[in-house]
C-alpha cells in the first residue's frame, strides 16, 4: 500500500495544511463539487495536494491518484481545472465503481496569501471561517450564508468549522484507552488527569492538564465543537465539574458511574444550578450500549457515541442548506 492510501483516511485536510513544513508555501486543494446519483463522499469532501505527497478522499479509491496528478500539474502552472469522473466524463478508462458522476475543481493555493492565511489562523483558533472560491479568485471571512457546501457551476463556497475536540477527564486505563482510541479515530483529544504524571501519558495530545479538574476546564473554551467525558468515578468535584460542561456550548458531556446512582448524580447538578434542560444533555452512563466493561470497550462505546453525536450535530445545523447535487446541472470538463 502507498503513501497515497495510507493518507487517504485523513478527512480534515485543514489539520494537514496547517501542519505543512514552513518551506511548503504552494499546494492544492481537490474539493468534490457536484454529485450525481450516489457516491462513497459527499459535496465537500477534500484532498490536499503538494508536490510531494497528497491527503483526504474523494470516492472510494478510483480517481484519487489521478486527481493528484491533476493536482501537481495545476501547482507547477498556476491554473485550476475541473475535473468530470464517471458519467459524463472524456476519461472512459477511468471507472467509478457506484456507477455515478462527479465533479472535482481542483485549485492551486499560494499559503501566504490573505485568504489561506485567515483559514489557517480560524483552526488554530478554533473560529469559523467562511471559505468562497472559482479556483482562481479566493475570499475568506468570520461571516458567510448558508450553512452547506454551494457551487453554482463556477464557485462554491463553504464553512470550515473547527475540528472535532474531545476533552477526556480521568487517569485509570479507561481513560487512557479512550484517549487513545480518540486519537486514532482523528479526534483532536485533550486529557485531564488531576494529580496525574507530570508529562503526558500519550504522545500526540492535543494538550494534557494535570491540575484541578474545573480549573482546567475553566482554562478551555468549550465550545459547540468540543465533547466533555468525565471520567473520574464519582470524586467529589465530579458534579461541579459536570455542571459547569453541562452549562457551557459543548455539544456533548457523558459521565461514567453505576445508573443506581444517577438520580443522586442528578440531584447534586440540581444543586449546582443545572437546570432540567441541561440535565437532559447529559450521557449518563457514558457510551453506546451494548459494550463490555473492559477499559477497550468502554473507549469504543465512548469514540462511538461521541462520533455518532458529533455527526447528528453537524446534520442539524446544515439542514436547511440545499445539496448541490440537486441543484447543479452536469459541469463540462474543463482545464
Amino acid at each position: 500500500m502507498d503513501d497515497g492510501r495510507l493518507a487517504a483516511v485523513t478527512d480534515d485536510i485543514i489539520a494537514v495544511l496547517a501542519g505543512l513544513p514552513a518551506q511548503v508555501t504552494r499546494c492544492a486543494i481537490a474539493t468534490l463539487v457536484e454529485v450525481s446519483g450516489s457516491a462513497p463522499r459527499d459535496p465537500g469532501a477534500q484532498m490536499l495536494i503538494t508536490e510531494a505527497a497528497y491527503w483526504g478522499f474523494l470516492s472510494g479509491g478510483c480517481i484519487e491518484d489521478d486527481v493528484a496528478r491533476h493536482g501537481r500539474e495545476a501547482i507547477a502552472q498556476g491554473k485550476p481545472r475541473i475535473l468530470r469522473y464517471g458519467e459524463g466524463s472524456p476519461w472512459i478508462d477511468i471507472k467509478l465503481a457506484c456507477g455515478s458522476g462527479i465533479t472535482v475543481l481542483v485549485e492551486p493555493v499560494d499559503l501566504t496569501e490573505p485568504a489561506a492565511a485567515m483559514l489557517l489562523d480560524g483552526y488554530r483558533t478554533r473560529v469559523p471561517v467562511w471559505w468562497s472560491s472559482d479556483g482562481e479568485v479566493r475570499s475568506a471571512s468570520l461571516s458567510g450564508g448558508n450553512a452547506a457546501t454551494m457551487w453554482d457551476g463556477t464557485r462554491y463556497c463553504r464553512w470550515f468549522d473547527p475540528p472535532l475536540r474531545l476533552l477526556i477527564l480521568g487517569k485509570d486505563a479507561t481513560a487512557l484507552a479512550s484517549a487513545a482510541l480518540s486519537q486514532q479515530a482523528g479526534i483532536e483529544t485533550v486529557l485531564i488527569a488531576p494529580g496525574g504524571p507530570p508529562e503526558p501519558p500519550l504522545p500526540g495530545l492535543a494538550s494534557y492538564h494535570r491540575g484541578a479538574a474545573a480549573e482546567a476546564l475553566g482554562a478551555l473554551a468549550l465550545d459547540r465543537w468540543t465533547a466533555v467525558a468525565v471520567l473520574l468515578h464519582d470524586r467529589e468535584d465530579d458534579e461541579a465539574t459536570l455542571a459547569h460542561a453541562l452549562r457551557s456550548e459543548a455539544f456533548y458531556v457523558g459521565a461514567v458511574g453505576a445508573r443506581a446512582r444517577l438520580e443522586v448524580r442528578l440531584a447534586k447538578l440540581r444543586g449546582h444550578g443545572v437546570n432540567d434542560t441541561q440535565l437532559a444533555r447529559l450521557h449518563a452512563p457514558i457510551g453506546l450500549p451494548g459494550f463490555g466493561k473492559s477499559p477497550r470497550d468502554i473507549a469504543l462505546s465512548l469514540v462511538a457515541e461521541v462520533a455518532r453525536e458529533f455527526q447528528a450535530a453537524t446534520i442539524a445545523a446544515r439542514s436547511s442548506g440545499a445539496s448541490i447535487s440537486s441543484t447543479v446541472p452536469l459541469a463540462s470538463v474543463s482545464k
